[in-house]
């Protein structure tokens, strides 16, 4: 596998990796905070005005910035830009994802970083796998929308949407059961998504409906990245995967294509990840078990229509059959 790097592509990051470096003071990471000004900044100038006068562009502009807007979303619940987390969670308060509370995505995805349960059907939330006595009862329409899913085209069109059901589903449970960090995570959700929503329908310079649609596409594009992030693996480290991707979105992923590295060093930012990884690449990927593609071009290549994994977890035992191979053993 080759996996050098081209020169212009180093050359850029290393630029920001020293300009992120430069820009650090009493640790404040100021190169993320000003990114995350300027990425909430270019979402409200699209809602507010008329810059862009043709739909189509302000679409695909709104997509891009949304789905930065998340990304940078995952740096601050990992502790980013500054030292006070109050303060970083306030500059990415305003839901302009309009679809998850960032709250409910903060603490499921900090119960996903608990490595050893990954891609565990019950304990990791951000998992696609499902038990197999689970898949077995599923409806036959059910199997195949989840299999359509698990090809990156299908979890590009489909992909957002199971998710999303599957997500309100699991909060919904804690709501009944009288979860009150999930209502206060809703609760302020909502107070930031009301106000958003009117402003868009006041200022008229973008659709509601086109707004819904580019927050849509803009999970869509995320779904790129998560869609082979974790495999079923005995081993724990074999479980998480490093994408050498250095191009367009690999920025808008701030660097997660170098989702091993992330997962060894979850504290460190975004513009350290490429240079960490290119001190121990070999190492790395020895630890993987070389679980690593060399960018997104190659995983649309391999798995636009072929699936990567099966949705039935391939190692997983349910219960009643760990406890009869439990029996069968004293026996």
């Amino acid at each position: 596998m080759n996996t050098n790097t081209k020169p212009r592509q180093r050359w850029l990051q290393d630029a920001y990796y020293q300009l992120g470096s430069c820009v650090r003071f009493k640790s404040a990471e100021w190169l993320t905070a000003v990114l995350i000004g300027v990425c909430s900044l270019g979402i409200l100038v699209i809602l507010v005005s008329n810059l862009i006068a043709s739909n189509v562009i302000s679409v695909l502009v709104l997509v891009l910035l949304l789905t930065l807007h998340s990304s940078l979303q995952h740096e601050v619940l990992h502790g980013h830009p500054f030292k006070k987390q109050w303060l970083n969670e306030l500059l990415v308060s305003v839901p302009f994802g309009l679809f998850i509370p960032f709250q409910r995505f903060r603490d499921t995805h900090l119960q996903h970083h608990i490595d050893e349960t990954l891609t565990d059907p019950y304990d990791d939330p951000e998992t696609n796998y499902l038990d197999p006595a689970v898949w077995n009862k599923c409806p036959r329409v059910c199997q195949f929308l989840l299999s359509t899913n698990n090809t990156l085209a299908g979890r590009l069109v489909l992909g957002p949407v199971i998710g999303l059901v599957h997500f309100y589903r699991s909060d919904l449970r804690k709501l009944l059961t009288g979860n009150r960090s999930v209502l206060v995570a809703y609760l302020l959700h909502m107070a930031g998504l009301i106000p958003l929503l009117l402003l868009i329908i006041a200022s008229e310079a973008i659709s509601i409906w086109l707004y819904l649609l580019s927050a849509y596409c803009a999970l869509s594009v995320l779904k790129v990245r998560t869609f082979l992030e974790h495999q079923a693996n005995e081993k724990v480290q074999g479980r998480t995967v490093i994408i050498e991707d250095r191009g367009i979105l690999s920025w808008l992923f701030l660097n997660n294509n170098f989702h091993y590295v992330h997962h060894m060093f979850p504290k460190a930012p975004w513009y350290r990840l490429p240079s960490l990884y290119d001190t121990r690449q070999q190492a790395y990927i020895n630890q993987n078990g070389g679980y690593v593609y060399r960018n997104y071009l190659q995983v649309f290549s391999l798995y636009f229509f072929s699936s990567k994994d099966p949705v039935a977890h391939p190692l997983w035992q349910s219960t009643a059959a760990q406890e009869t191979s439990k029996s069968s053993q004293k026996a």
